[in-house]
């Protein structure tokens, strides 16, 4: 985050120097410790708001596996009672079930590492946020003597101190732009391909049907 970076060229920054840039440094590192604190704590609701996608799309892949092994089970006692179509039929929900898993899984993977990433960066933003507040009673304290000593008055109209922040704001607005640009045409090359994969999936679901019916019959010696 910017207000990450911003505080960072403070704690390193020659305080002389800070007071050349700034109107009042002592008003400034308050509101910058002020910004970082709410950047925390969006980062921490960004993260609850993830643990729970992720707490649903495993109650998700849980349901989702009991159904594939209660159709399975059907597919067993069908089997055993003779009823070779009926056993399809449940083979058939389970292979479509099992499909979904794959689906289900592969969603809560993703969520997973994205909880994981989110958790260490907050992790880290508490950390930085602690070492700005460790050291903001110094810095402060640097910049009142600072300022005492300096003609602080003579140079502060003389730098603009939003003309980097600008710069990398409009960057950022391009490189955003890019990215949706980039994530469009992505989409539409899948589209390309929707129909023919329609066809491989069906032929592999069969054949997935398949499989599984002559797994079972191995199973109950049939």
């Amino acid at each position: 985050m910017a207000i990450f970076e911003r505080i960072a060229d403070i704690l390193q920054a020659n305080i002389n120097d800070l007071i050349d840039k700034a109107e009042d440094p002592v008003k400034m590192v308050k509101q910058l410790i002020l910004e970082m604190e709410e950047d925390v704590d969006e980062a921490t609701q960004a993260l609850g708001q993830a643990m729970g996608s992720q707490k649903l799309a495993a109650k998700e892949l849980a349901d989702a596996k009991a159904k594939v092994a209660d159709w399975e089970d059907k597919a067993k006692l069908a089997l055993r009672n003779g009823d070779e179509g009926l056993a399809r039929k449940a083979l058939d929900a389970k292979v479509g079930l099992d499909e979904q898993v794959a689906a289900l899984q592969g969603s809560y993977d993703g969520i997973t590492e994205q909880v994981d990433k989110l958790k260490d960066q907050v992790q880290t933003l508490k950390m930085k946020l602690e070492e700005a507040r460790s050291r903001q009673n110094v810095l402060i304290a640097r910049a009142k003597m600072a300022e005492a000593s300096q003609g602080v008055a003579e140079s502060i109209s003389s730098v603009d101190t939003d003309s980097a922040f600008a710069k990398l704001d409009k960057l950022e607005r391009k490189i955003v732009e890019q990215e949706s640009v980039a994530e469009a045409m992505t989409e539409i090359g899948a589209a390309d391909a929707v129909a023919t994969e329609k066809t491989f999936d069906e032929m592999a679901h069969n054949a997935a049907v398949d499989d599984e019916l002559a797994r079972l019959k191995g199973e109950l010696g049939l």
